[in-house]
């Protein structure tokens, strides 16, 4: 019987990897993990008849166990229990932990010689050549979750990816679409993080709104793909029914598009190489009647704009990258600073860094990102400080 995992099983990925999973009697689920909402993660495992359930929080662990008390699940804490969790035999993983704690054990998973599917971004930001490198080595594989992502990789199937002339990602717009800087500079809390089109956590649409998570997915797109910068571009698609589209060199070009629910996604990737039937809405192109695409704007979304100079510096600059955006987000969603100085921090953080020697050098081993992204962090909050008079 397939084995898989979840890690993250309580996030909204998880929770839609959970519905398709809960619809099938063919798989062992091995390992289940989430935060703080132990209630939620207990009820999953119960459900699953998982084998283990683990809260990343140690003070959570007395509230899952007595939420397990009798299933026969067992419960674990911490870090190093996600990390054990990883190195459990398993067929598939979903990789659905937010930011830049599902490194590693999407890398321990890649090293049993899993399937991992990929919803966390950051992990081929901020260690693309060490994730595809330890896939490689140990036969592992990565089946991209993101709904961009898993669109190009099926457009791609039975497809030479020499004779890819261009990929274009759509990106919503998020709720600040048409909004000027100067409204930008006053955008709330509450207000960023209402998305138009996709259900998702508040992490997620927050930097939707700010388009970060489109710049996180542009570096993810060169990692994953190998393309060059210059052949990956936005387009804003307000509908989110295109997710995107793959030109060739003879002029033509694939466009993969479905209504936006990330079960597609996760959906394909379960089931991979094979397609399966999917609790998912159809689309009705009559009611649709039209789908509209626009440039994005630079100057309001600098995002963009800093992820291109990311992904021309490579090295470990995708690892400060995401580490910045989490502090600025932190800031943020905390009430210290407004919604651009989110970019701006990020600017300065890595304009800081820059000068180190460690910088620009090749990704080649996890110690290397884990100390570039602990010293993005501490510029981050050093800088913080400076910009806001805070002692």
């Amino acid at each position: 019987m397939r084995r898989v995992s979840v890690f993250g099983a309580t996030g909204s990925i998880g929770e839609s990897t959970f519905d398709l999973l809960s619809r099938r009697g063919d798989l062992q689920v091995v390992a289940l993990t989430g935060g703080r909402n132990v209630a939620r993660l207990a009820q999953q495992a119960r459900a699953l008849r998982a084998e283990l359930a683990v809260t990343a929080y140690d003070d959570c662990l007395p509230a899952l166990r007595d939420a397990l008390a009798g299933s026969g699940v067992q419960a674990a804490a911490g870090t190093q229990a996600l990390i054990d969790a990883a190195d459990r035999p398993t067929d598939w993983v979903m990789s659905a932990i937010v930011g830049a704690a599902g490194l590693v054990p999407g890398v321990r998973a890649l090293s049993q010689g899993a399937t991992l599917a990929l919803a966390n971004k950051e992990s081929l930001v901020t260690a693309g050549p060490l994730m595809m490198d330890c896939a490689a080595r140990h036969g592992g594989r990565i089946l991209p979750v993101d709904s961009e992502h898993s669109a190009v990789f099926q457009a791609l199937t039975g497809e030479d990816i020499a004779t890819v002339e261009r990929v274009v990602i759509t990106a919503s717009g998020g709720p600040f679409r048409s909004w000027s800087r100067a409204e930008l500079e006053t955008a709330s809390l509450e207000q960023a993080q209402v998305h138009p089109s996709w259900s998702m956590g508040q992490r997620i649409t927050i930097d939707s709104a700010s388009m970060f998570n489109k710049a996180l997915e542009l570096i993810e797109t060169r990692e994953f793909f190998g393309l060059d910068p210059a052949q990956i571009e936005t387009v804003i698609h307000p509908q989110s029914i295109v997710h995107a589209l793959v030109g060739f060199r003879d002029g033509a070009m694939m466009a993969h598009m479905g209504m936006p629910d990330m079960r597609h996604a996760i959906g394909y990737a379960l089931n991979w190489p094979d397609r399966a039937a999917l609790p998912v809405p159809r689309l009705d192109f009559v009611t649709l009647r039209q789908l509209d695409f626009e440039p994005p704007d630079p100057e309001r979304f600098p995002a963009l704009r800093i992820a291109r100079e990311v992904m021309d510096m490579r090295g470990h600059a995708g690892a400060a990258f995401n580490a910045a955006k989490e502090v600025a987000l932190d800031e943020f969603i905390a009430g210290r600073i407004g919604f651009l100085d989110m970019a701006r921090l990020v600017d300065q953080t890595l304009e800081r860094l820059m000068s180190d020697s460690g910088f620009t050098a090749p990704v080649q081993a996890l110690e290397t990102v884990q100390a570039m992204d602990q010293m993005a962090r501490a510029t981050a909050g050093e800088l913080v400080s400076r910009m806001f008079n805070r002692s």
